[in-house]
């Protein structure tokens, strides 16, 4: 089924960016000899910056969450701003899906410090209708409702849009806010591919196949 509009997350989704956050997160906790568990990166990615920092000291971290924050921007803006690039075949099958009049929307948990350079650097920030991150809505990808203020921001039903997220735990909360979902293949989120194929409305290993359902619908 194709909705009217496709609300994309981004890191791991529309950009190959997940390696690179997860090794300054994990390098982050290892700097600071803080001990974590081995699915730590698939608990913090929907949290958003701040509740990463704020999670980072529940654990033991020392420091105000501004001092995270700013240890996490020294690691990540150069790689957002000059190397991070889109992912196979994603430019294409947006180009192909706003040719056909799809509305195309961002939602990440990335601030648009790291957000908006990439996508303009790669020429693919104008494609979309909205460009947003969770410091938008002052809540994380974990929370239902905001995927209800989304829908309502765009001026549709959660029913008319499609959330694409390489994280189980944004996938799931979508699910909840009544939003059809499809979990998206990243190397660092392998290991919950099945449970994205039970649990999701579909499942995207390369934007070729997303490009294939809409031109043959």
């Amino acid at each position: 089924m194709i909705t009217k509009h496709y609300l994309f997350d981004f890191d791991g989704t529309l950009v190959d960016s997940m390696g690179h956050w997860a090794k300054a997160m994990l390098q982050i906790l290892d700097d600071h000899g803080i001990a974590y568990e081995d699915n730590i990166i698939e608990v913090i990615t929907p949290l958003g910056l701040h509740g990463t920092a704020r999670h980072f000291i529940s654990m033991g971290m020392e420091g105000t969450v501004e001092e995270v924050l700013e240890e996490m921007n020294s690691h990540l803006t150069p790689l957002y701003c000059n190397v991070i690039p889109l992912k196979e075949n994603v430019m294409h099958c947006l180009q192909v899906m706003k040719a056909q009049g799809i509305g195309l929307h961002v939602l990440t948990a990335s601030p648009h410090r790291w957000l908006d350079p990439c996508l303009q650097r790669e020429g693919a920030f104008d494609i979309f209708d909205n460009v947003w991150s969770c410091e938008d809505f002052g809540t994380g990808k974990t929370n239902p409702d905001i995927y209800v203020q989304a829908a309502a921001r765009i001026g549709v039903g959660v029913e008319d849009v499609t959330f694409l997220d390489d994280n189980i735990n944004a996938d799931k909360a979508a699910l909840l806010s009544g939003m059809r979902v499809y979990g998206v293949f990243d190397p660092t989120s392998a290991s919950a591919e099945a449970e994205m194929r039970a649990t999701c409305h579909g499942y995207v290993r390369d934007f070729a196949e997303l490009e294939a359902e809409i031109t043959e619908a």
